[in-house]
């Protein structure tokens, strides 16, 4: 297997309250031809132990949501930074704030990207394509080795 299959071989982090939003990345996932696994979870708190329980196999990325039920995105992002098992793991925003402010701590707590949800169905699906196509085809992602959860460290 060589590494571009490799990386399109890891699952995929979403981190996504609304039903109606998952489902446009799970469409989105499909148009894209996306093979990967999505692992979805429904609050911060169910994406640690998502990354806990599978802690052998690294995510390609994390697209995450802002507005998420107790602890935000922007929490989850910077306890996501500061713990050496998934420091590197790339993380996307994808949010209904078009609030700079919210971007720029985004972006100061170490997002790799950050997008607003377009209101119209069809730009929204675009979007998310343009993501799935990036990180998946186009982006090199951090080695597995590199992750502390791929190399001898404990998480």
């Amino acid at each position: 297997m060589n590494e571009i299959e490799v990386f399109r071989a890891r699952s995929i982090l979403i981190v996504e309250d609304s039903d109606e939003d998952f489902d446009t990345v799970l469409e989105a996932a499909r148009m894209a031809h996306v093979r990967n696994r999505l692992v979805r979870a429904e609050s911060a708190e169910a994406a640690r132990a998502v990354l806990a329980a599978e802690r052998a196999s690294p995510f390609a990325f994390v697209l995450l949501d802002y507005s998420l039920p107790g602890e935000g995105g922007l929490e989850f992002l910077q306890a996501l930074r500061s713990n050496p098992a998934t420091a590197l793991l790339p993380a996307v925003v994808f949010t209904t704030s078009i609030n700079p402010r919210d971007r720029d701590a985004f972006y100061a707590a170490g997002a790799n990207a950050y997008h607003v949800k377009n209101v119209d169905f069809n730009e929204c699906l675009k979007t998310l394509e343009s993501i799935f196509r990036y990180w998946l085809s186009s982006a090199l992602l951090p080695d597995p080795s590199a992750l502390a959860w791929g190399g001898n460290h404990k998480a």
